[in-house]
């Protein structure tokens, strides 16, 4: 039996937290920024856990997580 592999990309996108939740990033912080708030851009820059609709994939594509 092959080992199983890490989807790669996933693996950097997601992190487990201590209480085993399912950490990412926000999107839209990467241009197009004068038009956003100050405000909204500090709340983009922190990690939230992921929904769990996707958790479930994601345990699937990072068997190791």
């Amino acid at each position: 039996m092959p080992a199983m592999k890490t989807n790669k990309s996933a693996a950097k996108r997601f992190k487990l937290s201590g209480n085993g939740k399912l950490i990412r990033f926000k999107a839209n912080k990467s241009h197009i920024l004068t038009k956003k708030t100050t405000k909204r851009k500090r709340n983009l820059r922190k990690p939230t856990v992921a929904d769990q609709t996707v958790v479930k994939n994601m345990k699937k594509i990072m068997p190791y997580l």
